[in-house]
C-alpha cells in the first residue's frame, strides 16, 4: 500500500513560483482601460497595486523567485500534504488511485494565504498602510486579514451579503485578525449605494463587492486593492501547490492521468494544474475544471472582453463571462459565485487544453458526505465540486477496469460551513441552476 501521507522536507519546498504566460498556446489578449478601451500600461494599475505585483502580472519570466520573508511564513504550513485517498478508493471499489492535495492545513483553512501573504508583503514593502478586498465565502477575506496582521497593516473586507449572513464565523475569524468586515452591497461606497437603490434586498455578488473595494482603494492614498483570484500574479503565487504536488508524486513514481479542481475565479485550480499544463498533452493528462451549474461561467459563458466588477471600475479583460451584471443564486459555495474567470484559464479552455464541467449543488454535497465519511475531512462546499467529479471519474474507471491516477485539489476545509451540511442532511438544501 502507498504511504497515506507524503510530505516534503522543508528544504524541498519550491523557492520559485511558476508563471504560465510564456507557455500559453498564444499570447494573452491585453487588458483594456475601462475609459479609453486602450491596452493598459503599468502606470494605469498604480492606483490599485504595488509596482512589484504589476511587474509580475506582465512578466515573461517562466519562474519568479519567492522572497525569503514570504517563504518563512509559508513554512508555517507548507509543504501541504498530498494524501492517497485509500478509504475513498475502497468505498468506491475503484482501481483508480486517488490523491488529493490538501490546502486546508493553512491557518485560515484554505489555499488563499499562498497569495495573500505575498500580496501583503509587496504592499508593505512599498509603504501601503491598508488593503481593501472583496470576499465571497470568506476564505479570501480570512487569508488577507491573516496576512495583513503579520505585516502590521489594516484590512477592509467587503463580504458578499449572502455569505456574510450564512457564515458568521468567517466574519469573526477576519475580525479576530484585525480586519474590518462590511456586508456588500453597502452604504459605504457609491457603488454599493447604487446597487441598494436597485435592490434593497440584494444578496450581493463578488462583482459588486469588487466594485466597492476598488472604489475604496482608489479614493484613499494610503490604500491599495488586493484581489484573491483571476489576475495572473494571483495565480502565479498559487502555483506552489502544483509544484509541490509534482515533487510529491515523483517520490512515489506516479504521474496523473487526470487533474481535477473546482473553479470560481480560477486561483486554486490553476495553482494545482498549471505546473502540469505544458506536459499534459504529451503525458496524456486530462485537466478538468469544475464549476457550479448555478454560475456556469466556463460552460455557458461567452469568451469576450468584460469588466471584472459589476459597476465597471476595473479594466476589461478577455475571459469567459456570464456578464458583469450577472447575480448568481445564493448557493453555499460562495467562492464560486463569480461571473468571470481568469484570463489565462479562459484562454486554455478556449484552446481546449483544459476541459470544463458544471455540477449541481445537491450532488456536490452528496460527494462531500461520502468524502467526509471515508477520508475524515469535511470539505468546503467549493471543494465538493471537485470531489463530485473525482467520484464520477473513479466510477468510470471502475466500469472500464482502468487503473487511472487521479489528482485533485481539496482547496479548504468546511468547518465553517456546517450550516450548509445541516441543510443538506435535513433535506432542506435545494439545487440552484440560475
Amino acid at each position: 500500500m502507498t504511504e497515506r501521507k507524503i510530505l516534503l522536507a522543508e528544504n524541498e519546498m519550491p523557492d520559485r513560483w511558476y508563471n504560465i504566460l510564456p507557455d500559453l498556446p498564444e499570447p494573452l489578449p491585453p487588458p483594456l482601460h475601462p475609459a479609453t478601451r486602450e491596452p493598459l500600461s503599468p502606470d494605469d494599475l498604480k492606483p490599485l497595486f504595488p509596482m512589484e505585483l504589476i511587474k509580475q502580472e506582465m512578466s515573461d519570466e517562466r519562474f519568479i523567485k519567492i522572497p525569503e520573508e514570504v517563504l518563512e511564513i509559508y513554512r508555517q504550513w507548507r509543504p501541504t500534504p498530498l494524501i492517497r485517498a485509500e478509504k475513498l478508493e475502497e468505498y468506491l471499489k475503484t482501481p483508480a488511485r486517488i490523491y488529493y492535495k490538501y490546502e486546508g492545513v493553512s491557518p485560515p483553512g484554505s489555499h488563499k494565504p499562498n497569495t495573500a501573504v505575498a500580496q501583503a508583503y509587496y504592499n508593505m514593502k512599498e509603504g501601503v498602510e491598508r488593503l481593501t478586498t472583496e470576499t465571497g465565502a470568506g476564505q479570501w477575506g480570512s487569508a488577507l486579514c491573516f496576512a495583513t496582521s503579520l505585516f502590521g497593516m489594516k484590512c477592509t473586507v467587503y463580504m458578499v451579503r449572502v455569505s456574510y449572513n450564512q457564515k458568521p464565523y468567517r466574519r469573526i475569524m477576519m475580525e479576530t485578525w484585525g480586519g474590518e468586515v462590511i456586508p456588500s452591497p453597502s452604504n459605504r461606497t457609491e457603488s454599493g449605494k447604487r446597487m441598494l437603490e436597485k435592490d434593497p434586498d440584494s444578496p450581493g455578488s463578488l462583482g459588486i463587492a469588487i466594485s466597492e473595494a476598488v472604489e475604496d482603494a482608489v479614493k484613499n492614498e494610503d490604500t491599495k486593492y488586493s484581489l484573491g483570484s483571476v489576475l495572473n500574479h494571483v495565480l502565479l503565487h498559487q502555483t506552489i501547490i502544483g509544484l509541490e504536488a509534482k515533487k510529491q508524486l515523483e517520490k512515489v513514481d506516479e504521474k496523473p492521468d487526470l487533474i481535477i479542481g473546482c473553479v470560481g475565479g480560477g486561483s486554486n485550480f490553476s495553482g494545482l494544474a498549471y505546473p502540469f499544463v505544458k506536459q499534459a498533452e504529451k503525458d496524456g493528462t486530462r485537466i478538468v475544471a469544475v464549476e457550479p451549474s448555478a454560475c456556469p461561467t466556463l460552460t455557458a459563458g461567452e469568451y469576450t472582453y468584460d469588466y471584472g466588477d459589476t459597476v465597471g471600475l476595473t479594466p476589461l479583460i478577455k475571459m469567459y463571462t456570464l456578464g458583469h451584471d450577472f447575480i448568481p443564486p445564493p448557493i453555499h459555495a460562495g467562492g464560486l459565485r463569480y461571473h468571470g474567470d481568469a484570463p489565462t484559464l479562459s484562454l486554455l479552455v478556449a484552446k481546449k487544453k483544459i476541459e470544463a464541467v458544471a455540477v449541481n449543488q445537491i450532488p456536490t454535497f452528496e460527494a462531500g458526505l461520502i468524502f467526509a465519511r471515508t477520508e475524515g475531512i469535511i470539505p468546503a462546499p467549493e471543494s465538493n465540486h471537485a470531489v463530485r467529479v473525482v467520484i464520477d471519474e473513479a466510477l468510470k474507471a471502475k466500469e472500464a477496469g482502468e487503473e487511472k491516477v487521479i489528482l485533485f485539489g481539496l482547496s479548504g476545509h468546511g468547518y465553517f460551513d456546517l450550516s450548509a451540511y445541516d441543510a443538506f442532511i435535513s433535506g432542506e438544501l435545494k439545487n440552484a441552476n440560475g
